[in-house]
């Protein structure tokens, strides 16, 4: 995978891929997607006719044997990572593993563990980190733009699970590891950790499901979700260069009518930052009383993609992860590591016994 190599990149799962993965590939110089797997093989022959995808894997252990793949993206239910993980990396694949990580911590460190004796390439699918707001945010919080970081906010507000007749799926199984926690809370506890360059050393978090039934698909009885689609979480973060008795809040929600909200703020001694789904960066002196806007180039997005910062951030860091790939490099400067992601699985698995107990919990 040295000297300019055309990198061939196998895709396990075709879903989310369909529209951000594989979109996003297809849009980087020097990259071919060689072949594609899903579980239901009629869906994933579908994606690949649509894309042009000459091979259709029969399942994923025989993606990640094929000698003309270099990178596997791992584009599934949480509960099937580690195992395809581990037998990628096993193969000496490079790995594009979707948060969150894993189902627990001890599954996350085995995978980390993996990527550390397989010497390759190994990161985790937090595209959010890629956009040029998000960047310029954590450059002018580093350069102290605000002072010493004292709370931070984040609101995260969709309906698109809030329609009653919406089939029971992966998304409603707890042993799938569905859920508002795992696939949202996953991005928020990152993005605190990547922008204040600290650990979250404490979780309070309360899970509540609103929709308690769905459909089966194929028999229309209704079927008992267990998964949470609201989530809200209250953080104590570790004192750094930035944070000092900081503290953090999140409210994210799947069953939320209204604007679409995917919104990140931090509030500091001399100031404070926001930054908005629309890619929108605003800066506010303490003592105005205002925002004011912070000129930033809006991302691109490739052809194909859906509306949204998690399409732009993924059209930025798939190209990135190619032209590593490209250059021989087992690093991309800025995206989340394995373990980046273990450190993010463990606030999560805090985050739920503290929803089980009633009360904080610590991290790790």
């Amino acid at each position: 995978m040295t000297n300019g190599k055309t990198i061939g990149i196998g895709i396990v799962g075709a879903g989310f891929a369909r529209t951000t993965q594989i979109p996003g590939f297809r849009n980087c110089p020097g990259a071919r997607i060689v072949a594609i797997t899903s579980r239901h093989r009629e869906r994933a022959e579908s994606v690949a006719k649509e894309f042009g995808i000459e091979h259709v894997a029969n399942d994923w252990r025989e993606l990640v044997t094929r000698d003309d793949v270099d990178l596997i993206s791992v584009v599934t239910p949480p509960a099937t990572h580690m195992e395809i993980t581990v037998a990628a990396l096993e193969r000496g694949k490079a790995v594009l593993c979707e948060k969150p990580m894993a189902m627990n911590a001890a599954e996350a460190k085995r995978m980390t563990q993996s990527a550390r004796e397989a010497n390759v390439l190994a990161l985790i699918d937090h595209e959010l980190r890629f956009l040029n707001s998000r960047q310029t945010m954590r450059a002018m919080l580093q350069k102290g733009g605000i002072g010493r970081v004292r709370h931070c906010n984040y609101v995260f507000r969709s309906d698109y699970r809030g329609v009653l007749d919406r089939a029971w799926d992966w998304w409603s199984d707890e042993a799938m590891g569905g859920g508002t926690l795992g696939a949202i809370g996953s991005h928020a506890i990152d993005s605190f950790r990547w922008l204040l360059s600290t650990e979250i050393s404490e979780v309070c978090c309360m899970l509540s499901t609103h929709v308690a039934e769905r459909p089966d698909k194929p028999s229309g009885e209704m079927r008992r979700v267990t998964t949470d689609d609201e989530a809200k979480l209250l953080f104590r973060f570790a004192d750094s260069s930035l944070t000092k008795g900081a503290t953090g809040a999140a409210s994210l929600s799947v069953v939320e009518s209204g604007k679409y909200e995917n919104r990140l703020e931090v509030y500091g001694s001399s100031g404070a930052l926001m930054v908005e789904e629309t890619g929108e960066l605003w800066y506010s002196p303490a003592g105005s009383a205002a925002w004011r806007p912070v000129q930033v180039d809006q991302d691109p997005m490739a052809p194909g993609m859906r509306e949204g910062s998690w399409s732009r951030g993924f059209t930025a860091f798939s190209c990135a992860i190619v032209a590593a790939l490209s250059a021989g490099r087992k690093t991309v400067e800025g995206a989340a590591t394995f373990a980046d992601g273990l450190q993010v699985q463990l606030a999560l698995d805090a985050a739920r016994a503290s929803n089980k107990i009633g009360c904080w919990a610590p991290v790790g």
